[in-house]
């Protein structure tokens, strides 16, 4: 039960392979009314896209598949800062105090404003010698407050005071220079979301545009959980990985349940998968398998949810799904949705939210602690994290434009992959728009725990895990105190004051407590810290 052994939903059913090697080339049409899709004004085109292929065995050479040519009349490109981005799930924010986060490159201070009752993005610097407002603290007036000199400012951007300025002088706080930068924000599914451009020709912008609708998110007969974590490696990276499920049985080998094929070829139970991409254009694409269908919606959000007139396999977990077929219902009884929200953070970081709404076993949200299912989904992250932080190094080397002539993906299982890389290199020019903040190159890369670290990653952004972090640890302190304790009695208590059993009945006591807490220590360690996966010997 957790994040990605969801993913083995998009796992497809095994098809039968044929003994030729064909091209697919797909029917482009009108937007199609679909459960959870949000139709976002499209561009026309001819274009027709390339879908990866089905190798079957054969003694003669096969040369990678190419794309085919598009047709369309020119070409447009993607503007980052012109786009609503999810910044943090609002369960995991505290009113009390102001958030840093970062967001294509821009650094921004996410706070509580109780006069307006909103939350509001400011960018985290203040207009005086630059010290970090996410540093600072919320009044008792209510304004954000730079903790450097003091300065204070309003919901609006606007200083409301300087100590420094004498109260007869000229009201310098007032100047345009004492202003903060003011990014457009609202919520939307519980998450709080930002459109990082503050010119003011945005300052209305939500009346205009809203961040994608998904209107699964909004229906109270489903749950919806949601988990967030920072990662180690870049947007494009995560966002092909999450739309990959071939590397499911491999990766995550012990971790995630997957269907078993029709024929197996090896211990893990890889299969043929057969998907497809259709109707990419700068907005995202649209794509099938044959369990359901699936969404980019750029730049961010990767849907993938079951068709009305598709059965629907499903685990009673929270946020889980397998497609190992223990349990199948009707899909008008069953539902799930896959919800990833991919967020370009600085070259070689991301951050990652999900979500994964359903309409059965509800109540075990409501009686099992949040921070138990980030338990696995974190494992599960971490399992192929390593693998991902090399491979985007190795991508770096060649260059992001080269991805198609550097990797070999002449099977179906990669079509959502190759779409995505098709959208990043024909829109985005084959990198995010970091405004020249940065020059491109990934950051050096740290030990291997380090790496892998959960802790700055996770439980700091993580309300129940930081709460569950706090109470675990008190706990341990509590059974070494225990154990202590005891055994201070026992000392100092004379022998004949004390009987035989109840000495041992307390030396027992101490015993138990003191490896209880050398158990919880390790488990804090495992679970909020580090826990390494070896792939070698699982």
């Amino acid at each position: 039960m957790d994040v990605l052994r969801a993913s083995s939903a998009i796992v497809p059913a095994p098809y039968t392979p044929t003994n030729k090697t064909h091209f697919h080339k797909p029917i482009f049409h009108t937007c199609l009314s679909k459960p959870g899709f949000n139709p976002l004004r499209r561009t026309p085109s001819k274009s027709r896209l390339f879908t990866t292929l089905s190798s079957s065995p054969t003694t003669e050479p096969v040369e990678p598949p190419q794309p085919d040519v598009e047709v369309d009349g020119g070409k447009e490109e993607f503007d980052w800062y012109s786009q609503w981005y999810p910044v943090v799930p609002v369960c995991d924010l505290d009113k009390t105090v102001p958030h840093a986060k970062r967001i294509v490159g821009l650094d921004l201070v996410v706070w509580w404003d109780r006069n307006e009752s909103e939350w509001k993005v400011f960018d985290d610097t203040c207009p005086h010698r630059l010290a970090p407002l996410s540093e600072g603290r919320i009044d008792q007036w209510g304004r954000l407050q730079c903790v450097y000199h003091g300065w204070c400012f309003g919901g609006n951007g606007d200083c409301k005071i300087i100590p420094q300025a004498p109260p007869d002088g000229p009201p310098v706080h007032t100047f345009k220079k004492a202003c903060v930068t003011v990014y457009p924000s609202t919520v939307q599914h519980d998450i709080l979301w930002v459109w990082p451009n503050a010119d003011p020709q945005y300052s209305d912008i939500i009346t205009k545009k809203k961040p994608p609708y998904i209107p699964v998110l909004e229906d109270p007969s489903y749950t919806k959980s949601m988990g967030n974590r920072d990662i180690p490696y870049g947007y494009d990276v995560l966002v092909e990985n999450l739309m990959d499920p071939a590397h499911v049985p491999y990766a995550h080998y012990g971790l995630m349940r997957t269907r078993t094929p029709t024929v197996k070829v090896d211990r893990e139970g890889g299969r043929p998968l057969e998907m497809r991409v259709k109707k990419l254009d700068v907005n995202g694409f649209d794509a099938k398998q044959d369990w359901g269908s699936s969404n980019f919606i750029a730049p961010c959000i990767f849907h993938a949810y079951a068709d009305a007139d598709t059965d629907s396999e499903a685990d009673q977990g929270n946020g889980s799904a397998t497609s190992s077929g223990i349990q199948k219902a009707p899909p008008s009884n069953r539902r799930l949705s896959l919800i990833f929200m991919c967020i370009p953070v600085s070259p070689g970081n991301s951050r990652l939210i999900w979500t994964f709404p359903r309409n059965f076993g509800v109540w075990i949200d409501k009686i099992v602690p949040r921070w138990m299912f980030h338990m696995g989904q974190n494992l599960i992250l971490d399992s192929d994290l390593y693998l991902l932080h090399v491979e985007e190094r190795k991508i770096m080397e060649i260059g992001v434009t080269n991805w198609q002539k550097a990797c070999f993906v002449p099977t179906k299982s990669d079509a959502l992959v190759v779409g995505f890389r098709r959208w990043f290199n024909k829109y985005a020019g084959g990198e995010v728009d970091w405004k020249g903040k940065f020059t491109g190159a990934l950051p050096p890369s740290p030990p291997r725990e380090q790496l892998m670290d959960r802790y700055w990653t996770h439980v700091v952004n993580c309300k129940s895990c930081k709460t569950a972090y706090k109470g675990l640890n008190a706990l341990e302190v509590i059974l070494q105190i225990v154990s202590v304790v005891s055994i201070g009695i026992v000392a100092a208590t004379k022998q004949n004051m004390m009987s035989t059993v109840a000495r041992t009945a307390i030396v027992s006591m101490a015993v138990i407590c003191f490896a209880a807490s050398r158990w919880l220590a390790h488990f804090i360690h495992k679970i909020f810290h580090y826990h390494d996966y070896n792939h070698a010997v699982v």
